[in-house]
């Protein structure tokens, strides 16, 4: 399966000028160490510029990616779902959706990475990592289905050979025998049970 998408998204110069000038600074540190490969020094301006704004979505990808290369997945992965409700920007809800996908995968839940994986393909279907993981992803869930139905095949044979008699003479009147034995266990449970429901006095209110 193809590595999660780290690319730091790198603001156009129109879009840098509606940030303040401490956002592009600590954004733009931030990206720089990131391509450094200094992932743990990056993300203190990530957290920063997102303190001076935070609904800068971009600074929030950004600090997810970071966060998911760190081996902080859980933390990635809410950043992540709160771009892709909350997201307006195409390209970054794509991304997002793709990256969700993929930790998604890698904690085995297939049937949630493949909704993501489909949001993804939705928004760009020209995505060809999206459509690698989703056919990665439908044909590891259709090998886990059979293992499942096996399991619960065996099991149903089991309980089939349990409930249903023998066709040997002999092995048949074991079987009516050990039927015999359990219905009177049964029974006398049944008048122990009743003996003492009659003996326990009533509680006080």
């Amino acid at each position: 399966m193809k590595y999660i998408l780290l690319t730091i998204l790198l603001s156009s110069i129109a879009s840098f000028a509606a940030f303040s000038q401490q956002e592009n600074d600590l954004l733009a540190e931030g990206n720089r160490l990131y391509k450094e490969g200094k992932y743990e020094e990056a993300i203190p301006y990530y957290k920063k510029a997102l303190e001076a704004n935070s609904s800068n979505l971009t600074a929030l990808y950004n600090l997810s990616a970071v966060l998911s290369k760190t081996g902080k997945p859980e933390d990635a992965e809410k950043g992540f779902e709160t771009i892709a409700k909350n997201g307006n920007d195409k390209s970054l809800l794509q991304k997002s959706h793709y990256n969700q996908g993929v930790m998604l995968s890698r904690q085995k839940k297939l049937e949630e990475s493949i909704a993501a994986y489909k949001k993804a393909l939705s928004l760009d279907p020209t995505d060809e990592d999206s459509r690698f993981n989703l056919q990665k992803a439908l044909e590891e869930l259709r090998q886990k289905q059979p293992q499942k139905k096996n399991e619960q095949d065996k099991k149903d044979k089991k309980q089939e050979q349990q409930q249903t008699p023998p066709a040997n003479k002999k092995q048949m009147e074991q079987w009516l025998q050990s039927l015999r034995q359990k219905e009177q266990e049964v029974q006398k449970k049944m008048q122990q049970n009743r003996s003492r429901a009659n003996k326990q006095p009533e509680k006080d209110w």
